[in-house]
């Protein structure tokens, strides 16, 4: 399936926006910069998928990972490799970096990063384009990638959209990827930002 370039244009943007929003909150509970790259996004169809996910991690994986569903269905996760997991979760809970185990006060902290950022994205899209979700629970797994999103694209016949955006927490050596599926209603999406972008050439 090919995207309109102008479709791109409006995907890495409300990403952008939404990203940025969650740094900003997350800047201030770390009072440290957060820099954030465009998006990098992918339309593969279910049996693209795991070559479209080879540029990420392929080890085990710290994820926070919220599903959605109404007028776009799928699931939307934040992804950390393991030392950048405890690092992160060591100076939200404020305990000794060097232990890295992941106890359920790190945990709490990782979910709540991964609830920011999450809302953050989510957040951005539904707005602009004037749509409804409704959100479970984030949820922390640890899993590889593979396991973690594909086992959730169970229609052979989706059109799945990856949005690849990386941030580094600087001066910590942190980094995390977050990631968005949409299943079933892609063409939905891609709809609503058509809508939205005629209503400003109006």
């Amino acid at each position: 399936m090919n995207l309109k370039p102008e479709q791109i244009d409006a995907l890495t943007e409300l990403i952008n926006i939404g990203v940025g929003r969650a740094a900003g909150v997350l800047n201030q509970m770390l009072h440290h910069h957060i820099t954030l790259e465009v998006p990098n996004i992918k339309v593969l169809s279910h049996q693209e998928l795991r070559q479209g996910l080879n540029g990420l991690d392929q080890g085990t994986v710290s994820t926070v990972r919220m599903d959605f569903k109404g007028a776009f269905s799928g699931t939307t996760a934040l992804v950390f490799p393991p030392a950048s997991a405890a690092h992160l979760a060591a100076i939200l809970s404020q305990e000794d970096p060097e232990n890295s185990d992941l106890d359920s006060v790190r945990i709490g902290a990782l979910t709540e990063v991964g609830n920011i950022v999450i809302n953050g994205v989510m957040g951005s899209i539904t707005n602009v384009l004037a749509q409804y979700v409704s959100y479970s629970m984030p949820l922390y797994l640890e899993d590889t990638i593979e396991n973690l999103l594909i086992s959730h694209c169970s229609d052979s016949g989706s059109v799945v959209l990856v949005a690849q955006t990386r941030f580094t927490i600087e001066h910590l050596q942190i980094e995390g990827d977050i990631i968005l599926l949409f299943e079933s209603s892609f063409d939905a999406l891609l709809a609503a930002i058509d809508r939205v972008q005629d209503q400003h050439l109006e």
